[in-house]
């Protein structure tokens, strides 16, 4: 289990679905979830940041890090969120954002966490869940790179921006109209 040092019944999970603005927006929502941080995953290069990322040559997928609860809110139960939020089908693209750094993409931080995502991919794709396949990939968790503090919060501190309402909002309104119940109080 990835627990976190200093709260040892914690977990961590890190998920890539596109823009971590969006991600970010909806996993704060969840009860259960300790914290959420922006961040970037699965790239050769170290410490990198936002703009090098969007260049899509650094390999790193925009990610979030979700230290949750087990006992509040299972690993599945997150992992159904992100199947809800983003569109898993899409290889290197959430919408108008293209490129490798939007991937849909579960750095499991466990073994557990790895068969989980595993199994929830293939329970999907036999119920045809989606209208094309899921290439949502499944990868061991490398290092995570905070990003930068102006990306940290930034729906909550940005939501009167076109971006906000456009594309965040809307995904933050699909987790309450299916989740609603698994908002924090």
């Amino acid at each position: 289990m990835s627990q976190t040092p200093d709260r040892p019944e914690l977990e961590t999970a890190i998920l890539g679905g596109g823009c971590f603005w969006c991600l970010e927006a909806v996993f704060d929502l969840v009860d259960g979830v300790e914290a959420v941080v922006s961040g970037y995953c699965g790239g050769h290069v170290d410490s990198p940041g936002y703009r090098e990322v969007c260049t899509g040559t650094t390999g790193h997928a925009e990610v979030v890090k979700i230290v949750f609860d087990p006992a509040r809110v299972s690993f599945r139960d997150l992992l159904e969120i992100f199947f809800t939020i983003h569109d898993p089908t899409t290889l290197d693209r959430q919408g108008n954002d293209v490129g490798p750094q939007y991937r849909s993409v579960i750095f499991a931080t466990t073994d557990a966490q790895r068969e989980t995502a595993c199994a929830l991919i293939d329970e999907l794709g036999r119920q045809q869940a989606f209208a094309a396949p899921i290439v949502t990939r499944v990868e061991a968790a490398p290092a995570f790179w905070p990003a930068e503090v102006e990306h940290h919060d930034y729906y909550a501190k940005h939501s009167e921006q076109p971006y906000c309402q456009y594309v965040v909002a809307p995904k933050v309104e699909k987790f309450l109209g299916r989740f609603g119940a698994r908002r924090k109080p």
